[in-house]
């Protein structure tokens, strides 16, 4: 049976799902709230949904695309160029490599898994900083949006999987 052009561009728009809501919480992350001190310890939504669409959906969530997504908020934020992009592929690699231990967990694990991925997103972002300074920075507050990062973890993966069965059952 042919796809029709309607179905096909039903079928594109779906699969550029897992792109648009990582962009549009990279955009939600960086709403500026009126809460002194927030912003340096804004959660790293991104890596959220990194994480997630790897685990779900490799096939869309790929290592270019994480590198765009990255890119792009490295050029939105007005940070140093390509450290975003780093920490979005380096988390895709990773979670790609234990794709199989991820998908075979309850959510729990899998919040484990997300908390021990941020730690070490939390360090290299905390030496890439430190490098692109030439000092050791305060481990402090990278540590503390990595903790914020964690504790919301659940309500991003709950609308992920909301987004998830919305629009890409197969």
């Amino acid at each position: 049976m042919t796809t029709t052009f309607w179905q096909r561009l039903d079928k594109a728009g779906r699969n550029l799902a897992p792109f648009a809501v990582t962009v549009m919480l990279m955009l939600l992350g960086m709403v500026p709230v009126p809460i002194p001190g927030y912003t340096p310890v804004a959660p790293m939504l991104t890596v959220i949904s990194v994480y997630y669409w790897t685990i779900h959906r490799p096939d869309l969530m790929r290592p270019g695309v994480a590198f765009l997504i990255g890119l792009l908020q490295d050029l939105l934020t007005g940070g140093p160029l390509g450290v975003n992009a780093l920490l979005l592929v380096v988390t895709q690699w990773v979670v790609l490599n234990q794709r199989r231990v991820f998908l075979s967990s309850t959510f729990l694990l899998l919040w484990v898994g997300f908390a021990m991925v941020m730690l070490g997103i939390c360090f290299l972002q905390w030496l890439a900083f430190s490098a692109l300074n030439a000092t050791l920075l305060p481990f402090n507050t990278v540590l503390f949006q990595g903790l914020l990062t964690m504790a919301i973890f659940p309500s991003v993966a709950w609308l992920l999987i909301r987004v998830h069965r919305a629009f890409l059952q197969t």
